[in-house]
């Protein structure tokens, strides 16, 4: 199915590793693959009152805790979470991001990498993806071998620029861990939305059978291939 050595994914916030490839991921330690995990935001800060830092710092623990919960359900070998500011990744430097990931590049050698779709509505989503890519350039002895790009429900879907749309070219079968993918959504509560916003339970449940039925199976995630090679 996909390379064989460990997998680093890659995202913006906490519910990210869920909402864009918790299937796959499911799938992937189910496997017997080393699957590590890199957050680079926190997820809370945006919408918190700055002046309150006892508050903030208390629902950034939150949502890490919710992080290491979700991931359990996962499989996931190892978590970072490195709490940058949420929503504001565009006033962190780049060199400074990419040498984050290019620091877990070394450390887990991973042959493939999940994050996200570069045109995304979220700034932090676009900042890690051109982060991402720059980090995993491919370099003589470089050990990325596999990029997807993976969609997150009221984002990757909200951008209007008809040359920019999420077209994925790779379905991967969740049917056996659409559950786990649910499950480990589940654990964040305040994220999830009320149906029909694209981030409640049952459209993502959808999202997932509408992937499936294009691909001719029952449940699928869809990623688009930004590098393969053999």
């Amino acid at each position: 199915m996909l390379n064989k050595g460990p997998t680093l994914v890659i995202v913006a916030h906490p519910d990210d590793e869920v909402l864009g490839c918790g299937g796959l991921i499911a799938r992937l330690t189910e496997e017997g693959h080393s699957v590590h995990l890199l957050v680079i935001a926190d997820g809370e800060s945006s919408r918190l009152n700055e002046k309150n830092i006892e508050s903030t710092n208390f629902l950034i623990k939150k949502r890490n805790q919710e992080l290491e919960n979700a991931g359990k359900i996962l499989g996931f070998k190892t978590i970072e979470s490195l709490n940058y500011p949420d929503n504001r990744l565009d006033s962190i430097d780049l060199l400074d991001l990419i040498k984050e990931i290019e620091k877990r590049l070394i450390r887990y050698k991973p042959e493939l990498i999940l994050t996200h779709y570069h045109s995304d509505l979220n700034l932090d989503h676009r900042r890690i993806n051109e982060a991402t890519l720059v980090a995993c350039r491919p370099l003589p002895g470089q050990s990325v071998k596999e990029i997807l790009f993976f969609e997150i429900p009221s984002s990757t879907e909200w951008v209007i620029n008809s040359g920019k749309l999420f077209s994925p070219n790779y379905f991967i079968d969740i049917s056996k861990t659409i559950n786990k993918k649910l499950n480990a959504l589940k654990c964040y509560e305040k994220e999830i939305r009320v149906f029909p916003h694209p981030r409640s339970l049952k459209a993502v449940e959808n999202l997932a059978l509408w992937r499936g039925s294009i691909s001719g199976l029952n449940y699928a995630e869809a990623f688009i291939i930004s590098r393969k090679i053999t």
